[in-house]
């Protein structure tokens, strides 16, 4: 093979110029790895946090769903956080977070209304109604006993809102499972709109209740916004 012939035209100048492109290109192809990398990994991140948003987001973090299941089984009685552990009652000021659609398909929820109504029906400390962040599951979850139907069951309701307070009210005595030992009057609404969310549909419901069951659900409802009735 004959070595190339030189050509004496071509100007030196724009020899250079061509091998400063060619070390740039080449300076370039040598950075590129270092920034694909780092591109990589705030995609990754960024993935993450959208993964444990869809896994987490609305639903049972990891420490509830060990205290659901890992602390009990069907039918066993929680802890209820109470106002003389300062731990406990700083969790019992907190709000309450929405449940998802997803978290109640799920066998933790249904652990948790079993387990909240064994709590509540506990002959050492039998209430009318009880909240999950009562039993440290901050989640808008609710239990009440409804005076207002026939055999008073108790009935569970998802991320219940009320939507209206009646202008009358009345002074009347009440206690709580997150207070004990003590009894104090509250001034309440004697009837109030209610609003939740069925399990089965996931459609927004109304109900419309009076009395003394009226005065279950503005009580349990305060324990979701953060609220005790001594407060």
């Amino acid at each position: 093979m004959m070595k190339k012939a030189r050509n004496k035209n071509q100007d030196p100048k724009k020899r250079r110029l061509l091998s400063e492109k060619e070390e740039e290109k080449i300076l370039k192809k040598a950075r590129f790895p270092q920034f694909g990398f780092r591109l990589y990994a705030v995609a990754a991140l960024f993935a993450g946090i959208a993964l444990l948003a869809i896994c987490y987001g609305n639903s049972f973090t990891w420490v509830e769903q060990k205290r659901i299941i890992k602390k009990g089984k069907e039918g066993d009685v929680m802890h209820i956080y109470t106002n003389l552990n300062k731990k406990e009652l700083r969790f019992l000021h907190q709000k309450a977070e929405r449940l998802s659609k997803r978290a109640t398909r799920g066998r933790e929820y249904t652990l948790l209304t079993e387990r909240m109504l064994a709590t509540v029906l506990d002959s050492a400390h039998a209430g009318v109604g009880i909240a999950a962040p009562q039993v440290g599951i901050g989640k808008q979850v609710i239990a009440v006993q409804r005076f207002d139907k026939e055999g008073h069951p108790f009935e569970f309701y998802i991320n219940p809102t009320i939507e209206y307070y009646s202008p009358e009210e009345k002074w009347g005595w009440e206690g709580c499972l997150s207070v004990p030992g003590r009894r104090d009057t509250v001034l309440r609404s004697t009837h109030v709109v209610v609003s939740y969310r069925d399990r089965n549909s996931w459609k927004l419901l109304r109900d419309t209740v009076e009395g003394y069951t009226a005065v279950i659900f503005q009580h349990e409802v305060d324990h979701l916004n953060g609220k005790l009735y001594i407060d």
